[in-house]
């Protein structure tokens, strides 16, 4: 196997890794009462008890609120697709991964800034931030090995070039 086949299959497996956990934090979004019902039951925490009750009050009496929820997950699905672009041509598509990175430094401020305007306690506040810190673990390893791959693509000369899709004049 070529040196740019084999990057080609860790580009994507690090790609897949990041795409499931996106994917997964979204759907996760949707059903969020049932989720903080069946954590309350395994776990004794005041503060998750008062977004449990929040939760609860808010779907009883103003459901709309839940439908914020509903666009956070969709948007971390809109987001993956995006990604796809990385898994057809890695290279030319590296700015989808460095957006990415961009998003997930984002959360960091984020979480700082509205965390406390929320009255979020602020171990909760880290839990959001890990977020971000876990999210671009892959993308700058994915950054790396697109890079690397880059490399290799110039060295062939400008025979990959002449192969990429033409411009619309």
């Amino acid at each position: 196997m070529s040196e740019r086949n084999a990057l080609r299959r860790r580009i994507r497996a690090w790609l897949a890794l990041f795409l499931v956990c996106l994917v997964l934090s979204g759907l996760t979004a949707f059903p969020l009462v049932t989720e903080l019902h069946w954590l309350n039951a395994l776990v004794s925490d005041g503060w998750l008890r008062r977004v449990g009750a929040g939760l609860d009050r808010a779907d009883a009496e103003y459901p709309f609120l839940l439908y914020g929820n509903d666009w956070l997950a969709f948007a971390h699905l809109v987001i993956a697709v995006f990604f796809y672009g990385v898994h057809r041509d890695p290279v030319r598509n590296l700015w989808i991964v460095e957006a990415g990175m961009v998003a997930c430094a984002g959360i960091l401020p984020l979480a700082l800034i509205c965390g406390p305007i929320r009255g979020l306690p602020f171990g909760w506040t880290l839990i959001d931030m890990s977020f971000g810190v876990f999210g671009i673990l892959p993308l700058l390893v994915l950054r790396r090995l697109i890079k690397r791959l880059e490399a290799l693509q110039e060295a062939d000369g400008p025979g990959y070039l002449a192969k990429a899709a033409p411009m619309i004049p």
